[in-house]
């Protein structure tokens, strides 16, 4: 009896002594964020392998296009857990369809339009009095392309929207619009400042003036409902609001937003 119970006794000894000490590994989890083209550069280059680094057991995808396209695309059942969008109003329009969870939206960062030109371009552009001289504009498409939506906002604020109409080039996105612009296949074109920053092929010609726009140049962030994985979303976006984040974001050109 007496050998049988400290067989017993040095079993419980060791399964207190060593068995909670070993965790159960992690699942594996890999989520997908569709992202603004904007986000591109500053999520591939420095924030995903941040993320992933923190969290070990989780992958991130991420799918960049023009917001009006990857809103498309998460209505037409786009498996992402997070949505990154460059405009408040693709983002309302999913929490309206109750395909982004109201709770989780909130506004990360802040852009700015500005009108750009190849660096070594002879056009006579020096502003956005004198757009109407180029031959070829380059925008997004205002329909699916926040950047185009602007920029159409801001043509039409300052009355030559009508007028340029034979002379836009309508891209997909703003990197499309960041190409052209660069093989000066368009005399200039509009995208924001951190589009403008990215390359060495371009340079500003003027910031759009606020009072061009009705609202500013906000990026929101927010759950997708179908996400299977609430919780690692919730670290992600928590993350990519963190000042860590921020401070990446910042070097990109982004400021915090409000």
């Amino acid at each position: 009896m007496k050998k049988g119970l400290s067989i017993l006794l040095v079993g419980v000894m060791v399964t207190s002594l060593f068995g909670c000490s070993f965790n159960e590994p992690k699942e594996q989890v890999k989520l997908t964020i569709a992202a603004a083209a904007s986000l591109e550069n500053a999520f591939e280059d420095k924030l995903i392998p941040m993320f992933e680094k923190e969290y070990s057991n989780v992958t991130i995808e991420g799918v960049y296009d023009s917001s009006g396209k990857l809103q498309l695309q998460i209505e037409k059942g786009l498996d992402a857990d997070v949505f990154f969008s460059a405009a408040t109003t693709q983002m309302n329009a999913l929490k309206d369809e109750d395909l982004v969870d109201a709770d989780s939206i909130s506004n990360v960062l802040e852009n700015k339009l500005v009108l750009i030109k190849g660096k070594d371009s002879t056009t006579t552009v020096t502003g956005f009095d004198n757009i109407g001289d180029a031959s070829i504009i380059a925008i997004g498409d205002p329909e699916i392309v926040p950047a185009g939506s602007y920029a159409k906002e801001a043509l039409t604020n300052l009355g030559v929207w009508d007028f340029i109409q034979d002379r836009l080039s309508l891209a997909g996105n703003v990197t499309e619009v960041l190409s052209q612009v660069e093989t000066q296949n368009a005399e200039i074109g509009l995208v924001y400042a951190t589009d403008a920053a990215s390359s060495d092929k371009v340079e500003v010609v003027a910031e759009c003036n606020n009072s061009l726009l009705a609202t500013p140049v906000l990026y929101p962030i927010g759950r997708v409902s179908s996400t299977k994985h609430k919780d690692e979303a919730n670290s992600l976006i928590k993350f990519l609001k963190s000042d860590k984040a921020l401070k990446v974001f910042k070097k990109y050109g982004f400021k915090k937003g409000e």
